[in-house]
């Protein structure tokens, strides 16, 4: 287990965790960036500089989150189908639980751990609808870590799930089931329930936490295909799902009825509110930028453009007044303003970048403090 200087010049997680609840420190904290030809990328945000690397043991990291205490770094890895549990002080992996096939989306809760597999995951998006593959989703697959969805056409897919992890004993105590390729996931404002995007069959799926019992099934297809990212408005009263072939999201009431749609530029995925619940980001990976919009009136306040290539998600700093964008094909953290709505600068990152969570734990399209 190798970590290359991690912690050098970074608060350590507990006594930084004291100091900004007594207002002590104001704008600084750590960003980790997981790789899928890598590792995870510390990042000290006082900085805005990479500062070290933990290793997981194994490729293809993808979905992470961090404990409410900082201690604990939560990481989906691809090629050994399960997660890792890192020390962020020691930078070791303490735990690795075993979770199925192709883990991706990681979401921690408390002491829980939610995390979304795919049994018969092949490898490899779907192509839109009627049309070919394009040639950078072609590249999905292999080395740079698909999201598998060859077996869009297989005859006997299984659904997706997801596994919940109890962090504190270190293994799953139960699957969910979504429906196939389940993407994003999201809790309902009481934390009792679990919603899930669905992209293979267009659907979006409520679920009972404890029993996992599937409550309600939303299909979105008249909407625009395969939903990606899910988010639920501070106030708890509406939910955001990005139609990613719609080129759209999706407004929902807190119940999952569809409520309108909303453009945006091509390829929506990662999705964040601000913590107050008055805007609303939208990261559009073709379009290659991070759109802003009213969150009341989703009237579009401004298209930040990023000129990077696949920016999937992205995490506010701790502070709010910075967004950090992972744009995993131009091997960069991209730096936005949140206030000027302007990129300001651009952190190095060349083992393809592909989420983003801070320590503490802010806003983003992986986490929500």
């Amino acid at each position: 287990m190798k970590l290359k200087s991690a912690m050098r010049g970074l608060i350590p997680a507990a006594l930084f965790s004291m100091m900004a609840g007594a207002g002590l420190v104001q704008a600084a904290g750590t960003a980790y960036v997981s790789n899928q030809d890598g590792g995870i990328s510390i990042i000290d945000l006082a900085k805005m500089e990479v500062t070290g690397e933990y290793e997981v043991g194994g490729k293809v990291p993808r979905g992470l989150g961090v404990t409410d205490d900082g201690k604990t770094l939560v990481v989906a890895v691809r090629e050994t189908g399960d997660i890792a549990l890192i020390d962020t002080a020691s930078g070791k992996v303490t735990k690795r639980v075993k979770i199925g096939k192709n883990p991706e989306f990681v979401r921690v809760r408390g002491n829980m751990a939610f995390v979304s597999f795919e049994p018969t995951s092949k490898l490899g998006p779907p192509p839109k609808p009627g049309a070919e593959k394009k040639d950078d989703d072609k590249k999905e697959g292999g080395k740079e870590g698909g999201h598998g969805h060859d077996d869009d056409d297989d005859d006997d897919k299984e659904p997706a799930k997801v596994a919940v992890i109890d962090l504190k004993k270190g293994k799953v105590i139960r699957n969910i089931v979504g429906g196939p390729e389940t993407e994003g996931i999201e809790f309902t404002a009481d934390g009792k329930r679990l919603v899930v995007t669905n992209e293979a069959d267009n659907t979006l799926t409520l679920h009972d936490i404890k029993t996992g019992k599937l409550l309600k099934k939303v299909d979105v297809e008249k909407h625009g295909a395969r939903p990606r990212g899910i988010k639920l408005s501070p106030d708890g009263k509406t939910f955001i799902a990005t139609l990613e072939f719609g080129n759209n999201f999706l407004v929902l009431d807190d119940k999952l009825n569809p409520v309108k749609t909303v453009a945006t530029g091509q390829t929506p995925y990662g999705v964040a509110f601000d913590s107050k619940g008055e805007r609303l980001f939208v990261a559009t990976a073709r379009a290659k930028a991070l759109e802003v919009y009213d969150a009341k009136t989703f009237a579009k306040i401004k298209d930040v453009p990023l000129n990077a290539e696949r920016c999937w998600h992205f995490t506010f700093t701790p502070d709010e007044k910075q967004i950090l964008v992972a744009c995993g094909r131009s091997d960069a953290v991209v730096i936005v303003d949140a206030e000027k709505l302007e990129v300001t600068g651009k952190i190095e990152d060349k083992k393809l970048p592909w989420g983003v969570v801070t320590f503490p734990r802010a806003m983003g399209s992986l986490d929500q403090n």
